[in-house]
């Protein structure tokens, strides 16, 4: 077995021939510039420096190691950055995987290589087909461009045209069927898919795992759509369609939009909108939202509005709670589906898209439409539905809201609601809904007080008389994570201390990588300004992040205070009181 393939992958590639695959980069003395790949700008913002072989985004407070990187722009996790990366570094995962053998990596890598080539295959096959180009091109209105980026393609109607071909291409009856390409018949070995348009299923870096087959011809009497099973590389619960030739595009508007079906996102791609993907149907699950929100936490659907789009939309809610996504739902003009909708009005589809609704909104309008609300079983039926989704509801303000909604549209009273909601808390089985964090198109992912810390932080790790502010400051500052609380004691506790950020102290080495990102940062914000600059900004950052944390910790307690005086607390609510009053007190000169 071999050694460690982190540091392998680390000895062979560099972070500037990592990031030079995704952005032009220009040297800028000892560092290397280019144009953000995650915001629009004219100019660059982005700043590599080969020297401590990490990258920063000062259009979006981004950065980190080549890893990082790849995860940013791949909307993969670690592990799948390191594996991709390592292939890029020509070397073999399979050897440093537990045992050496690598069997099970050597088969999967074949049972890709045939899946690749069977797409190949169909594509040609495409071009000698009247019926599926007939279909493709003028039922489905696809052009030249569209077949050929998303690989759509035809099997041909003879039993084991494809099967035969890939033995051609020397692999073995077990690598199809494993594949998904053939199945075994009364001892003989035939095509999965025959006489049906092929839509290749691709995994996050756009190789071939499976496919979607749809049915063209009159007299094919089986279902319109065929799979590929479940295989060793093929995943229905976790494949996103479209996402490796969307991910781009999403991360680019700031939100992704969610379709049923396959050939909604070929079209929608086709026309220029290409921040759309889609599940198999609604079946929405856990790992389809985590990794459509590597890219986005703006997640916004387009399924059908009957009682299975509402399901699906529940749970698709409910999934969302375990991840930091907002979920939001996109109506379509009554009768059509989004493929339909855009090539006939792409301005109406662009329109319905800007105009989602947040989900639990949506949810509630839709139930109250559908449910007679002024009848006493159809009040029970529509509080059973909408309590489901309130009682699990973190932000207290929220809940409020909508239980008050709910009393005025049913004619109950808020106590009734109140009483009704608390049943609901009671029952363990329902699974209880956290109010999705709110993010905005374009929105950089740290709020400004994440923003001044690690500016704050990093020019004080740079200059060591800046940390004459901590000692000045009218109060001990509160950071939001334990690494910057270590670093600001340790800042603290050592004003005079020179830190090497590529061999910091032992005290900081556990932080190593966090304060060489920060002081990075900092030396390219603040090289030109001299030392009493230098402190005037530190002072300006620190007074900053001590008013951002009283705006935060005032917030949290008006919300508490709320709580309180809702349940009747007096002397919780007074207590409260007391706290906000401190901290609207401005300290002592």
């Amino acid at each position: 077995m071999k050694g460690d393939l982190l540091q392998d992958v680390k000895d062979r590639l560099t972070v500037e021939e990592v990031v030079a695959d995704y952005v032009e980069l220009k040297r800028a003395g000892r560092n290397m510039k280019g144009l953000s790949p995650f915001n629009p700008e004219k100019t660059p913002s982005f700043v590599v420096s080969p020297e401590k072989q990490i990258w920063h985004d000062f259009s979006s407070a981004r950065g980190g190691s080549m890893f990082d990187f790849v995860m940013e722009m791949e909307g993969v996790g670690f592990r799948e950055a390191l594996e991709l990366l390592a292939r890029k570094a020509g070397l073999d995962v399979s050897e440093y995987r537990r045992g050496g053998s690598g069997g099970g990596e050597k088969h999967k890598k074949r049972l890709l290589e045939a899946l690749s080539q069977a797409a190949k295959f169909y594509q040609a096959q495409l071009l000698h087909n009247r019926s599926a180009l007939d279909y493709a091109i003028k039922k489905r209105g696809f052009n030249q461009d569209s077949i050929k980026n998303f690989v759509i393609g035809y099997s041909p109607r003879s039993g084991s045209a494809t099967t035969e071909y890939l033995k051609g291409k020397g692999f073995t009856p077990k690598e199809l069927q494993d594949s998904g390409i053939s199945i075994e018949r009364r001892g003989r070995q035939i095509d999965m898919f025959r006489g049906r348009v092929q839509i290749p299923l691709m995994d996050t870096q756009g190789q071939v795992i499976g496919f979607t087959a749809r049915s063209i011809h009159p007299d094919d009497t089986g279902p319109k759509y065929i799979n590929t099973p479940q295989t060793g590389v093929y995943d229905k619960s976790r494949h996103v369609y479209g996402f490796s030739q969307a991910k781009d595009a999403i991360r680019r508007a700031g939100f992704a939009v969610v379709t049923e079906g396959n050939l909604d996102v070929v079209t929608s791609h086709q026309v220029g909108v290409k921040n759309v993907v889609a599940t198999a149907g609604t079946a929405m699950t856990l790992h389809h939202l985590k990794t459509i929100g590597r890219m986005s936490s703006d997640i916004r659907l387009s399924f059908d509005a009957d009682r299975a789009g509402l399901a699906a939309t529940e749970r698709a809610i409910e999934l969302a709670q375990q991840t930091d996504v907002q979920i939001s739902v996109i109506t379509i003009p009554e009768g059509k589906d989004p493929d339909e909708l855009i090539r006939e009005d792409l301005e109406a589809w662009n329109t319905a898209i800007a105009s989602n609704e947040y989900a639990l909104d949506w949810l509630y309008n839709r139930y109250k439409d559908l449910l007679d609300i002024t009848s006493a079983r159809g009040k029970k039926e529509f509080t059973d539905i909408l309590l489901g989704t309130i009682s699990g509801l973190k932000d207290e303000v929220e809940k409020d809201h909508y239980l008050r909604q709910l009393g005025r549209d049913t004619d109950t009273s808020y106590e009734a609601m109140l009483k009704k909601l608390q049943i609901h808390h009671s029952k363990p089985a329902k699974k209880r809904l956290k109010k999705p964090k709110v993010d905005t198109a374009q929105a950089p992912p740290k709020d400004e007080r994440l923003i001044i810390e690690d500016n704050l932080l990093g020019l004080m790790v740079i200059s060591p008389i800046t940390r004459r502010v901590l000692q000045t400051a009218d109060q001990r500052l509160s950071l939001t994570n334990e690494t910057k609380q270590a670093l600001y004691t340790f800042l603290l506790e050592n004003p005079q201390s020179t830190i090497d950020d590529t061999d910091p102290p032992k005290e900081l080495q556990e932080y190593k990588d966090y304060v060489k990102l920060i002081s990075f940062s900092a030396e390219q914000q603040y090289v030109k300004f001299d030392s009493n600059k230098r402190l005037r900004e530190a002072n300006d950052l620190a007074n900053k992040l001590i008013k951002t944390t009283k705006k935060h910790n005032r917030e949290d307690l008006i919300q508490q205070l709320r709580q309180a005086e809702d349940n009747g607390n007096s002397e919780l609510a007074a207590d409260i009181m007391g706290k906000i009053d401190l901290l609207n007190k401005k300290p002592k000169q």
